[in-house]
């Protein structure tokens, strides 16, 4: 850790999750138990800043990352993330992906060992975090959900085809990212049938762009991944089946996708 410091004091104020510090432990938790931790564009740019200015406080040897109640992260807020990602143009939509992009970055990149305490649900975005982690200690009740196919956007989001390959092979890595379950094992014909028929009237496009990346990024850095991943997000963000998942949600329906 830098013993050199400018002019910028430290931030004692995060107004977007609870930080505390004590005994060279550094917590965050992310703190919306109604929304199961629901993340907003304010949090992520507060977990950016933090993640920059950790190493430079000096009282903390290891950053925990909690979320209060019965789940860790659900991931993006849909009505204020989705919702609002529908109105914006392509400038700001790559600027959203890249910040996302920037707290994995900077989770790998920060020299504090990071730990991730999970009960419940991580899914979306929170189980990306999980990924990031250098630690990740679960209950029994703790559950993984890589959602983004499911909201019309590829699978690879935050350098998600980048991480989870490494940690468990990129075989279930595939299923996980663009399924975002797991198929079950009894009734082979019926499974297959099941899965054939769900890709085929899938979001196609989401489908390719994931598959594509899971690939490219084999032998790619992590740095060149998370930008090749903020702007496939950004493109797939002015898609149709993006719109259609946000209708079909608030309309309480589901999703006709057209594969645009």
């Amino acid at each position: 850790m830098s013993p050199f410091r400018g002019s910028v004091p430290l931030t004692e104020d995060w107004r977007h999750f609870r930080f505390e510090c004590a005994g060279q432990i550094a917590t965050v938790t992310l703190d919306r138990p109604a929304k199961l931790n629901a993340l907003t564009f304010d949090t992520y740019a507060d977990l950016r800043d933090l993640l920059a200015e950790l190493p430079h406080r000096g009282d903390a040897r290891v950053l925990v990352l909690r979320g209060e109640g019965r789940a860790f992260c659900s991931g993006g807020d849909v009505n204020e993330i989705i919702g609002a990602t529908l109105a914006m143009g392509q400038d700001q939509l790559l600027a959203f992906t890249r910040m996302t992009g920037a707290v994995i970055g900077a989770m790998r990149e920060c020299p504090i060992p990071i730990i991730a305490g999970l009960q419940g649900m991580a899914a979306g975005a929170g189980a990306v975090l999980a990924l990031a982690a250098d630690f990740r200690v679960a209950t029994p009740a703790a559950r993984f959900a890589f959602l983004f196919t499911k909201v019309g956007l590829s699978g690879g989001d935050m350098g998600a085809a980048y991480l989870l390959p490494r940690l468990v092979g990129l075989g279930r890595a595939t299923q996980l990212l663009m399924l975002g379950e797991l198929v079950p094992e009894d009734g082979l014909d019926e499974a297959v049938d099941r899965l054939a028929r769900r890709l085929a009237t899938g979001p196609a496009h989401a489908y390719a762009q994931t598959k594509a990346l899971l690939t490219r990024e084999q032998d790619m850095s992590l740095s060149a991944a998370l930008e090749l991943e903020a702007m496939t997000q950004a493109l797939l963000m002015t898609g149709q089946d993006y719109a259609e998942f946000h209708a079909a949600f608030t309309e309480g329906r589901d999703p006709n996708w057209q594969g645009r």
